[in-house]
Formats: C-alpha cells, structure tokens, sequence
C-alpha cells in the first residue's frame, strides 16, 4: 500500500511539474511574440500621448524604491523630450497607509513636472490591472510602457492585449534591489504563467468603474 500511495505521488508530481513547465513555456512564447518590435531604448521609442508607469514598492517613509525611481525618471525624460504629454502612475492603493500612485505623483512634481500632467490610477494592483483600467477607465488607446526591462515584455504584451496600442521603455540602470528573489526569472516567469492565466480568462480588474477624463483634460489642459 505504502509503494502504491508513493508511486502515485510521484507520477502525480512529475505530471504537476510537466504542467507548470508547459505552461511557462506557453506564457514565455506569447509573452515574446506579443512583445516582438515594440520594446525601445528611450532614445528611439515612438512618440505616444500618454507614458504609463507601473508601479512598485513604496518605501515607509514614502520614497519610492530604486527600481519605481528609476522607471518616473524615464518618464520624466520622455515628458520632458516631448515624447509623451501627459504621464499615468498607475499603483497599489489598496491600504490607506500604503500608496504608489501618491508617491509616483509626488516625486515627478518634485523634480518639476506639472501636476496637471499626471493622472493617478489608484487601483494598479497588478499588470494586468494596470493594463486594463488604462484603456476601459482612463480611455487611453495608445501608451508607452515604463517599467524594468526584465518585466517589460509582459507588460506590453499584456497592454496590447487589452487595447492598448502599447510600446515598452525598460530600466536597466538598478543592478541591486533589497530583495533580488522578487526580480529573479523564476518569478518573472510565473507571473507569464499567472498573465496568460489572465488573458485566457479575461477577467475583470479588481476595480472597474465609468470613463474618467483625468488622461484627456492632462493631454489637452
């Protein structure tokens, strides 16, 4: 009975492990495909009204980490060169003590962008969320993507996906994250996993809700 039960274990979790492999197979095949020809270096990315920043951790203090600085500064610069008119910090805001999209809002203003082109997204709690209340909350139909490179193919891929016509910028300038697990390929590859998982399902995000016109009045304000 033992050599029964562990045998079935065994096929059982060779059969899980097959799975999980296809499946980030699968993830990283569409995720590559979606993505070929409309990732950029800053300098060569096409002109779009609207800069759509992802967000990341938030530190205590309310100082965005290394890696959510460095992709506002992108944003900062693409502003800054005409490339995009208006920028979208899209974030986590899901606790009231814990807010991305405030802390994106207030180191952009500091460094001199004009508030009246920024628009927060307070319910940016994943990619796919980003991605999707862009277009069906803030109307917005074409974007350039700012995020790190190792998660930039996902997030145009997912975008596009959404109705977004979306072009990428990557960060690659932050080498040294307090926790460098995070950003390792194997979660990056099971967040393809869990954004395939999405798109085939085509759920809603967390937070829907009626057009607003922060993106439009910042583009034309």
């Amino acid at each position: 009975m033992v050599k029964v039960w562990f045998r079935r274990s065994v096929v059982s979790g060779a059969l899980c492990l097959a799975a999980v492999v296809l499946a980030m197979a699968a993830g990283d095949l569409w995720v590559r495909a979606a993505a070929h020809g409309h990732v950029y270096a800053e300098a060569a990315v096409p002109a779009a009204p609207v800069a759509l920043v992802l967000g990341a951790e938030v530190y205590p203090d309310g100082n965005p980490s290394p890696f959510l600085a460095a992709r506002l500064e992108i944003a900062r610069r693409l502003l800054a060169a005409g490339k995009v008119r208006a920028i979208l910090v899209s974030g986590d805001h899901m606790d009231w003590g814990y807010n991305e999209p405030g802390a994106m809002f207030q180191w952009l203003v500091d460094r001199g962008v004009p508030s009246q082109r920024i628009v927060l997204d307070h319910a940016g709690f994943d990619t796919y969320d980003s991605c999707a209340r862009a277009r069906a909350v803030f109307g917005v139909s074409e974007a350039i993507v700012v995020t790190q490179s190792y998660h930039i193919d996902r997030a145009v891929a997912l975008c596009r996906r959404l109705g977004v016509t979306a072009t990428g910028v990557g960060d690659d300038t932050v080498r040294i994250y307090r926790e460098p697990w995070r950003n390792s390929v194997i979660r990056e590859r099971g967040a393809v996993v869990k954004a395939l998982g999405d798109v085939l399902s085509g759920r809603d995000p967390v937070f829907l809700g009626p057009l607003e016109p922060g993106v439009e009045v910042a583009l034309h304000g």
